[in-house]
């Protein structure tokens, strides 16, 4: 998974596009609909996030796809450069289906979040905005997640709604070096 990746980007540095999938050379596995999140990090920081919500195509899709849009097309950030590959760290998070949260006042949301184990999804009034579990690291209150989520949403940190909604997934996740991935 983590070549396929790697192919996409070194593919999209060369190409200038996302490359074409065969999924003829893959195993089942790598057939099956999951949604993928791809994260790219150079010297420990955040260089490009772009992913999936829902499984809506085969895995090695998703990820070639994700791959290309993180280095590519978030638009946070400048299209990678050919000089960055090689210092490029990636993460491919595979997540489960998203599970809605029935809860009836922020503290009673607060209290069901996993720090550490959840990734929520936040949807209201038009906004929405994800953090992945890997965010925990960096947010480790559960008030400060929910928080720095809001605005990413778009909303003010302390917003809250009859209508706001949130779902939590969980996710497999690993990652590597770019340049040692595209020797293997």
């Amino acid at each position: 998974m983590l070549r396929i990746a790697a192919a996409s980007i070194k593919y999209g540095l060369q190409h200038f596009q996302a490359p074409d999938v065969n999924l003829n050379q893959y195993s089942e596995k790598l057939t099956d609909n999951y949604a993928t999140f791809i994260t790219l990090e150079m010297n420990g920081h955040l260089r490009g996030c772009i992913g999936s919500l829902l499984a809506h195509r085969p895995l090695a899709e998703d990820i070639s796809s994700n791959a290309y849009a993180a280095a590519f097309q978030d638009p946070r950030f400048s299209p990678l450069e050919q000089s960055e590959y090689e210092n490029l760290d990636i993460h491919v998070s595979i997540l489960s289906t998203p599970e809605k949260m029935e809860f009836d006042s922020e503290q009673s949301l607060l209290n069901q979040i996993q720090p550490g184990i959840d990734g929520l999804i936040l949807t209201d009034d038009g906004h929405r905005a994800t953090f992945l579990p890997s965010v925990w690291e960096s947010l480790t209150s559960k008030e400060l997640f929910l928080s720095e989520l809001k605005q990413k949403a778009g909303l003010n940190k302390n917003h809250w709604s009859n209508t706001i909604q949130f779902e939590k997934y969980t996710t497999f996740s690993f990652g590597g070096k770019l340049r040692e991935i595209s020797k293997t």
